[in-house]
């Protein structure tokens, strides 16, 4: 018979702590009678008194309840919900302070895991700080006891759904009207069976996805389709998985972001993975182009290709693209947007980049660039595949700095080359995201 869990007692009342450090997920670190505490809102150099909120057996968790000694980094949260929603870990912190904490984030990973020391870091690309989120996935419940629906974010503990008014990284359209939302669908007679809203907004257009776990009466749909037209927005249903996302109002619906220093423009669907903040995107593929000093007579491999993100714009400086992704659906859209832009001079796989085939057809081909721009594990899979080429320029985009480091490590180390520059991107301000950019060279 297996041991039931022991559940370690919670030390009652405050205590007070020194702050020394920030995790990568954005909490103070304190040591208490030589063990380790992680503790949220409080940053390094701070007295705080906190809390006990989780005892484990390598460390404790805490919240903090009153700043004793603040940090010259403090700021007040543009947020007026900071304290219980989850969605962001930083608002308290100034957003220089946030870059340097990213920033040090990311050298710390490459010297720690990579043994990569001194490297060169550029400039952070910067955008807005507020109203920047054009892709995220909110919760929807009905609280009886409350008698009204709720929708936003977690709270921090991630066990219930924040009581939010708005919220202000989403787009103004939605952020602004989580009060208003929350009260049309209380009205709903489905209203207990919707658990989820999914925002997609492009250039012109924002839509919103309805999770329904049943189907809706033709009174529910009139109350979401009215919704929707007070909000100037697009809204669809989803009974089941993503493939079962419907148009409910209006339904002909088009979403598309634009490119326009490279003359092309993305096409996807509500439920499509896109760059969350567009201001960033733009000057992430700019940025990326640049560092591989693409030119005209160039083939280039583009590695988690998706929709075409940088498939595109790179097609319209080199000879060729060759884009490589594992979701079909995504690959297909990604072979309409090129012929939606004219581009001729691209090609595409579709490919399980974490468990790649050695004999595949485009692995045997020789390329003169390649773009990497892999998910939060990383590209281990494959960069012994391709690393052996002696491709003369990388550019590694990542959204993790531990699995960064460790691909870099493997680039330098074993492959022979050189980590040329690296830097930050500001992707999700206020957030402990640390999304970034690296370029090697080989020899």
């Amino acid at each position: 018979m297996a041991r039931k869990k022991k559940h370690q007692r919670l030390p009652q009342g405050q205590f007070e702590a020194d702050i020394h450090d920030l995790t990568h997920e954005g909490k103070g670190v304190a040591n208490i009678d030589g063990k380790t505490v992680f503790i949220d809102e409080c940053l390094p150099g701070e007295k705080i008194k906190f809390e006990y909120t989780a005892k484990r057996r390598d460390y404790d968790e805490g919240h903090c309840v009153e700043v004793l000694t603040s940090s010259k980094d403090r700021v007040d949260p543009a947020c007026r919900h900071f304290d219980i929603c989850g969605g962001c870990s930083l608002h308290h912190l100034d957003a220089e302070a946030q870059i340097r904490y990213k920033q040090d984030a990311l050298i710390s990973a490459l010297r720690q895991i990579a043994h990569i020391h001194d490297p060169v870091v550029v400039a952070p690309l910067r955008g807005p700080s507020t109203g920047y989120r054009h892709k995220a996935r909110l919760g929807v419940r009905y609280v009886r006891k409350k008698g009204r629906m709720l929708v936003g974010f977690r709270e921090r503990n991630g066990r219930y759904l924040a009581d939010l008014e708005k919220c202000v990284v989403l787009v103004p359209e939605v952020g602004e009207k989580l009060t208003f939302m929350a009260e049309r669908m209380s009205q709903m007679e489905a209203r207990e069976q919707i658990p989820q809203i999914e925002i997609g907004k492009g250039d012109d257009t924002t839509t919103l996805v309805v999770r329904n776990l049943v189907e809706l009466s033709d009174e529910d749909r009139q109350i979401l389709i009215d919704m929707a037209r007070d909000m100037a927005v697009q809204i669809c249903l989803q009974p089941k998985g993503p493939d079962s996302i419907v148009p409910l109002w209006p339904e002909e619906q088009h979403l598309s972001y634009s490119h326009p220093d490279f003359g092309v423009s993305v096409s996807f669907k509500p439920g499509d993975f896109i760059q969350v903040n567009p201001e960033i995107n733009r000057q992430m593929v700019q940025q990326a182009i640049d560092w591989l000093d693409v030119q005209p007579e160039h083939k280039v491999l583009d590695l988690f290709c998706g929709l075409g993100n940088f498939t595109l714009p790179l097609a319209t400086r080199a000879k060729e693209v060759v884009g490589v992704e594992g979701d079909q659906p995504m690959v297909s859209r990604a072979r309409d947007n090129a012929l939606s832009n004219g581009l001729e001079n691209t090609r595409y796989y579709v490919e399980n980049l974490m468990e790649p085939d050695p004999s595949a057809g485009w692995l045997k081909e020789d390329y003169d660039r390649i773009l990497f721009d892999p998910p939060r594990s990383g590209a281990k899979e494959i960069i012994p595949l391709l690393a052996k080429k002696g491709v003369e320029r990388i550019v590694y985009v990542s959204c993790h700095p531990g699995s960064l480091a460790r691909d870099a490590g493997e680039l330098v180390n074993t492959y022979g080359y050189r980590l040329e520059q690296v830097g930050v991107m500001d992707m999700f301000p206020h957030t402990a995201h640390v999304e970034s950019m690296a370029l090697f060279v080989k020899g």
